[in-house]
């Protein structure tokens, strides 16, 4: 390169990172103005951004390993397992991921074994065309599994998807790990990266673009598309960025440059349906409110229903005087006679650990896999009913299952909240 032109690009170089400095000193004495990232403009944004993935910082060496790991898998086809119910974070980092792969002709399929339930996530699918695929259990035995050379886990780490033990049973390898949540135990995979402390999945894979892994471009549909899907997974996960930290910010004014902000209003604008709004009612009717915990059943519902859980555990968090909520029920499949106690917690205490809580509740099953977990402010339950599984018309046997159920999980849930009290008499 002349030296002109490089004194040219130092010189850019330093006026950008200057303007940064100044902008961040002028963000602290004045917290009003805009934040350091928006007075950048376009091409000096640009030039910060390089320099930051020329340095040998550990998203470098993270991206830098993934490269090499997609490298070493080029031209082969592998499975993108999501958890059984994927929420816009898990599809968006996946479908993320498997742009990325195309560049080294990696056919990615994403699959779940549950159902895309919520209205955004319904939204979020068609509007945006996302490629996800239900494989139900069932039919999974007629999939030829042997086209596959790996598996890849996005937002998850195997614990949440039925599927998993049919993906180790073909002996397809783990080729890749990637999620924001606490370790669910010994992962083997040649590439991982687990970043408890991250709001969101989303931002990972953000990150990954932003340092060059894929550029983006605004005259391709499908990069727009899944800039937006993206943007939806980040705000989803941080709670519309009122529990996002700086790397979500940053992740979210990358994004800015990219999504379509008509394209994710539609996908949040899009109506509860009568069955989740009986739900929450019903989660209403029956809560359970003590020492700011709020703790509902809701009874018995459809599989296709299930998301109607985490609605009502938002809607009841919502309330005076509550800072932690949860609401279960009884899910059934009839198709795949499957049966399930599902439960949401969320929570607005900051001293609460949704994962440690989640699990010293219900603790672990015969193999040592936890029944639940949980990330910043939420987290989940899935305990199969073992011995009393089964569907029953008999509607005085099926109230009584449920009372069974209903009673155990409040137990295990109020032992923490009032360890003192005596469980089933304060019931």
């Amino acid at each position: 390169m002349p030296s002109e032109s490089l004194n040219s690009a130092n010189n850019s170089l330093v006026a950008a990172e200057s303007k940064m400095d100044a902008a961040v000193i002028e963000a602290k004495e004045k917290p009003s103005v805009r934040s350091p990232e928006s007075i950048f403009q376009d091409e000096e944004r640009d030039i910060y951004y390089q320099h930051l993935t020329q340095t040998d910082s550990p998203i470098e060496k993270l991206v830098e390993a993934l490269r090499e790991t997609l490298e070493r898998h080029r031209g082969e086809r592998q499975l993108v397992l999501l958890q059984d119910f994927p929420d816009p974070d898990a599809l968006s980092s996946a479908w993320a991921y498997s742009i990325i792969a195309q560049q080294y002709d990696i056919q990615c399929d994403i699959v779940y074994a549950g159902t895309v339930s919520h209205q955004e996530n319904i939204a979020l699918v068609k509007l945006t065309g996302l490629p996800a695929k239900r494989w139900s259990v069932p039919n999974v035995k007629e999939q030829d599994l042997s086209v596959y050379q790996g598996c890849v886990l996005v937002d998850g780490q195997g614990t949440t998807s039925q599927l998993m033990s049919l993906v180790n049973k073909a002996n397809i390898p783990l080729i890749v790990t990637i999620d924001h949540h606490s370790s669910q135990g010994d992962i083997q995979a040649e590439f991982i990266d687990l970043r408890p402390q991250a709001r969101a999945t989303a931002t990972i894979l953000t990150e990954y673009l932003e340092a060059g892994l894929l550029k983006l471009s605004t005259s391709n549909k499908k990069h727009i598309k899944c800039a937006t899907a993206l943007m939806h997974g980040l705000r989803s996960d941080t709670n519309s960025l009122l529990q996002a930290q700086e790397e979500d910010f940053l992740a979210a004014a990358f994004l800015s440059r990219f999504y379509d902000p008509q394209l994710l209003n539609a996908i949040l604008q899009s109506a509860r349906s009568k069955r989740v709004m009986d739900v929450i009612e019903r989660s209403l009717k029956n809560r359970l409110v003590q020492n700011s915990f709020s703790i509902a059943g809701v009874g018995y519902l459809r599989y296709d229903d299930r998301d109607a859980i985490p609605q009502a555990a938002d809607f009841l968090v919502t309330e005076e005087n509550v800072h932690t909520a949860v609401v279960y029920g009884i899910v059934h499949d009839e198709d795949e006679e499957l049966e399930l106690v599902i439960g949401s917690l969320r929570t607005s205490k900051l001293t609460l650990d949704p994962d440690e809580f989640i699990k010293e509740a219900f603790g672990q099953d015969a193999q040592g896999r936890f029944f639940g977990g949980g990330r910043y402010m939420a987290g989940g339950f899935e305990i199969p009913l073992g011995f009393l599984y089964g569907f029953n018309d008999n509607s005085d046997y099926a109230k009584i299952k449920w009372e069974v159920f209903d009673t155990q999980i409040k137990q295990k849930l109020l032992r923490l909240v009032n360890p003192d009290d005596s469980v089933i008499s304060g019931l």
